[in-house]
């Protein structure tokens, strides 16, 4: 499971690893020795290129109204200090990279995992099995943080580029914060992040996984609060802390207090669930700095519903700007994803775990996640499949509802994938490998 990092000096001087081995810089490894380094200069000074024969989604085909196809058109895209900076269909500028026709999309974001705390580098282990529920799952990782500690931020480094190489440049990550790692864990995350900032960014949510009263976490997220953390978590208030409104006003006031979001992992199925997720849409509704900033992971409780309150819940956390982000699958539970949607709340994915002692399951790949939902929802028509690539990207795609072109624009960040696929229906539904990724104009792979 070892992923070599390749800096973009050295991705293009090899014939076997860099663009010369795909077969996209033919024109490069034909120059002469000298334009070539100036080439090469320019690329690791100044991040400026220009890909050409890069294929690009520009509207849909139709037959009595129904979306038949994906148009597509061939163009070159310049790149500038980790930008784009213009987009045309001249294909003959000198020194162009050529990527023969591959199809360029956002690049992918993984909006739910634990970058912290994994084995994923190590010898293969399975899950133990469960004793106790989720506090039995505390009092095991009390007994093995401190082993893990002493080597998560190499495992995070692995852990990031097994996510690059699956064409994610971006993560939101949740890292422990509770009384026996304390801070360790955030730092040692911070140095794996500064490690990959080349080609890798993060949002990361202060997250007490055993508990804010439980364990007496509240001194240690008081304090991750006071870092450049993005968001305040928290774990099932009523089944962990026994507490509902206790938890979840310390919670919603540390985010107010020091100006972050919102992001809590709630598994509570029934009527505590329930309360759960009203409770937290009536203090962002009384506290509207909060909406648009507030994020409940898995929440399992809305695959537990009748239609009908799925509906009342969902227009009620579409009006509070509430965010979902949903695990896909979860065993036999089915998320009322395409629901939550209709009422326009912002629904994103996430590969969760990757091989540590809660799951081995997780692959790295957003777009297996994409590809799952799509079977599991029925999105087999050409422009439903494209809509599905929304939960890969976390919001971007090429084309909106109408067909128009909305990305890529002039003044973009350069955070794209290139795949060997049509359209991004195809690449849904075929789950395309992805061929290279490009992250702030850095070539990555």
């Amino acid at each position: 499971m070892e992923h070599s990092t390749i800096t973009r000096k050295n991705f293009l001087k090899s014939s076997t690893l860099g663009f010369a081995g795909l077969g996209l810089v033919p024109q490069l490894i034909n120059a002469h020795p000298d334009h070539k380094q100036s080439i090469e200069n320019s690329m690791e000074t100044t991040g400026n290129y220009t890909l050409k024969n890069v294929r690009l989604e520009t509207g849909f085909d139709y037959e009595n109204g129904e979306v038949i196809g994906t148009k597509t058109g061939l163009f070159s895209v310049q790149i500038e200090k980790g930008k784009i900076k213009k987009i045309n269909t001249t294909q003959n500028q000198a020194n162009a990279i050529d990527v023969k026709g591959m199809l360029m999309l956002p690049s992918f974001k993984d909006m739910h995992i634990h970058l912290d705390k994994t084995f994923y580098g190590e010898k293969w282990q399975a899950v133990k099995r469960r004793r106790d529920g989720v506090k039995g799952m505390i009092a095991l990782e009390q007994e093995m943080l401190p082993e893990m500690l002493k080597n998560s931020t190499s495992k995070a480094e692995k852990i990031i580029e097994l996510l690059q190489s699956q064409g994610t440049s971006f993560a939101r990550s949740h890292v422990n914060i509770e009384p026996t790692s304390k801070l360790k864990s955030l730092e040692n995350l911070q140095k794996a992040l500064e490690n990959k900032k080349e080609g890798f960014d993060t949002e990361l949510v202060a997250f007490p996984q055993h508990g804010i009263f439980y364990t007496d976490s509240v001194p240690y997220m008081k304090e991750a609060a006071q870092t450049d953390i993005d968001f305040i978590g928290g774990l099932d208030p009523y089944t962990i802390d026994g507490a509902i409104e206790k938890t979840m006003d310390f919670t919603v006031q540390l985010a107010l207090d020091y100006h972050k979001g919102i992001d809590i992992h709630l598994h509570e199925t029934g009527e505590s669930g329930l309360k759960t997720v009203e409770y937290l849409i009536d203090k962002v509704n009384e506290n509207p700095v909060l909406k648009g900033k507030t994020y409940l992971s898995h929440c399992f409780v809305l695959g537990r519903l009748d239609s009908k309150t799925q509906e009342e819940i969902a227009e009620k956390l579409g009006n509070a700007q509430i965010g979902v982000i949903s695990t896909i699958p979860f065993g036999g539970l089915i998320m009322p994803i395409p629901t939550l949607t209709q009422h326009g709340v912002k629904v994103m994915t996430g590969n969760d775990s990757i091989v540590d002692h809660w799951n081995t399951f997780g692959t790295g790949s957003v777009l297996y996640k994409t590809n799952l939902a799509a079977q599991l929802y029925g999105k087999v028509t050409e422009f439903d499949l494209s809509r599905m690539l929304k939960l890969a990207t976390a919001g971007p795609i090429p084309l909106d509802d109408k067909g128009t072109q909305q990305w890529p624009k002039a003044g973009d960040d350069a955070n794209v994938v290139l795949v060997k696929a049509s359209c991004s229906a195809e690449v849904v539904s075929r789950m395309s490998p992805v061929e290279s990724l490009i992250y702030k104009g850095n070539i990555i792979f």
